[in-house]
């Protein structure tokens, strides 16, 4: 038995104890590649809802300036409506996240990804037009939409996201520029 104790205490003074030493001078080496700078939030001071050209289409952005928030409705009315909503910020190659929705008394956290659209990678998913959590875009306040590390954007109060939602859904809207007037005010 002295014999096994001595081998193991031989061995074990070949190599020198465990420590965080180690680890200590691993996590003082810089990174190689990592996450891109986190964006300031945009300033969205007289920013609007407008209809894009495309049916069921809105973006979102400053009258002149580049779009921050665009909405669009696929299979308006089906019981696979979704909303795809793009952030319009640079997104990293690869790249997931939970854009968060928030306002009026809702949160909504959709999955994007950083797909490709023409020269850029922006932040886009498609979530089911039906889950209740788009009611955080009622007019009655301001949302925001947060994506991390491109910022914070703040929504200002309009009834066309609501409108493009209810299209969307399929509940007596039909387009995400109006709603439709009942028949005894039209």
């Amino acid at each position: 038995m002295s014999a096994v104790l001595m081998l193991a205490a031989t061995l074990a003074g070949c190599k020198p104890p465990p420590s965080d030493a180690a680890v200590a001078r691993v996590s003082l080496l810089a990174p190689t590649s990592g996450p891109s700078e986190p964006l300031p939030s945009p300033d969205t001071t007289g920013a609007v809802w407008a209809g894009a050209g495309t049916p069921l289409r809105l973006v979102y952005g400053v009258p002149g300036k580049p779009v921050m928030i665009a909405l669009e409705c696929l299979a308006p009315g089906k019981p696979e409506a979704r909303i795809k909503i793009t952030r319009h910020a640079p997104a990293d190659e690869g790249a997931s996240a939970l854009l968060a929705l928030i306002g009026n008394g809702w949160i909504g956290r959709f999955p994007v990804d950083a797909v490709q659209i023409g020269p850029q990678r922006l932040w886009q998913g498609e979530v089911p037009a039906t889950m209740p959590q788009w009611e955080a875009l009622k007019p009655a306040r301001e949302a925001t939409v947060t994506v991390p590390g491109a910022g914070l954007v703040r929504l200002n109060p309009s009834p066309l996201p609501m409108a493009l939602v209810s299209a969307c859904r399929g509940s007596g809207q039909e387009t995400a520029g109006a709603p439709v007037a009942p028949a005894d005010q039209a």
